[in-house]
C-alpha cells in the first residue's frame, strides 16, 4: 500500500458548520510526504457540503504536471463504501466521524484499502464569509 500524508495549509472561503465550507489549498505552505508520486496539485479548491447524514465532496485540482481533474463523491458517516468519480486510484470511500472536528476517510480500489486519511479542523481556525 502506497502512503500519502498531506499536511495542508488551507484557507476557508465561506459557508457554515465546521467541515461544510469551500477550502483552497495553499501549496506554498503545505508539506507532503508522498511515495512515489509528486504533490497532489498546484491549485486545489474543495467544496464540502452536507449530504444525507454525511458529506458531498467536490474538488477541482490542477496537478503538479498541469493536468486538470474533477473529483466528486458523497458518503454517509456510516462506514459503508460509496462510489468515487474522478480518481483513477480509488473507486470507493467509507467515512467515519471521529469527533466534532475530525473525520476519517478509507479509500479503496477493487475492494482493497489504498489509503486512510484523517481530516482535522483546528478548534482555533479562523473562518470568514466572502460576500
Amino acid at each position: 500500500m502506497a502512503g500519502l500524508v498531506v499536511i495542508a495549509n488551507l484557507t476557508v472561503l465561506g459557508q457554515a458548520e465546521i467541515w461544510f465550507r469551500t477550502w483552497k489549498l495553499n501549496p506554498a505552505t503545505s508539506a507532503y510526504v508522498i511515495d512515489p508520486s509528486p504533490p497532489p496539485g498546484q491549485h486545489t479548491i474543495t467544496r464540502v457540503e452536507p449530504w444525507e447524514g454525511g458529506l458531498m465532496y467536490r474538488t477541482e485540482t490542477v496537478t503538479a504536471v498541469g493536468e486538470v481533474r474533477h473529483t466528486e463523491w458523497t458518503a454517509r458517516f456510516d462506514g459503508s463504501d460509496y462510489p468515487v468519480k474522478g480518481v483513477p486510484t480509488v473507486d470507493s470511500h467509507a467515512i467515519k466521524r471521529v469527533d466534532d472536528h475530525t473525520y476519517e476517510v478509507i479509500a479503496k480500489k477493487n475492494g482493497k484499502i489504498t489509503t486512510v486519511s484523517r481530516s482535522v479542523i483546528s478548534a482555533d481556525v479562523l473562518f470568514f464569509d466572502r460576500q
